[in-house]
């Protein structure tokens, strides 16, 4: 199943951002490996130099570790690092936004919790377990 890309952002800059929200609800723990550039390429059928952007840009945020001949890893304290950061991001970015449409349609806290909805599922590579990556040296 081929993801739907939003050509206004980068897609290495998207593939790092389905990776923190798979470190953000549980998904990918402290430890696990991130699924090989070769397959997320393959699945997704992008440039191997895309998806290795995307991992690389995780890897200076220092929330994933590169280990040689092995592949990437999500690095300690990454979960509760995202989480004070996304956290933040929100409330100065999102926050406003969501609030002036909730102000503007006259919405009641009633109403917003009735609505909610469920979490859509993030696409990923079905084999998360494959962690050695072939880029690495």
């Amino acid at each position: 199943m081929d993801p739907q890309w939003d050509d206004s952002v980068p897609i290495y800059r998207q593939l790092r951002d389905r990776v923190v929200a798979m470190i953000l609800e549980g998904a990918l723990k402290e430890g696990d490996p991130l699924p090989s550039v070769r397959s997320v390429a393959a699945e997704f059928r992008l440039n191997p130099l895309t998806v290795l952007k995307g991992y690389q840009q995780l890897v200076d945020e220092q929330l994933v570790e590169k280990r040689r001949g092995l592949g990437m890893f999500v690095s300690a304290g990454a979960s509760k690092a995202l989480m004070k950061d996304e956290r933040q991001r929100f409330l100065e970015e999102e926050w406003p936004k969501v609030y002036a449409t909730i102000q503007r349609l006259g919405l009641s806290a009633s109403e917003l919790l009735q609505g909610g909805a469920a979490a859509p599922g993030t696409p990923w590579p079905s084999t998360p377990g494959a962690a050695k990556d072939d880029t690495s040296n």
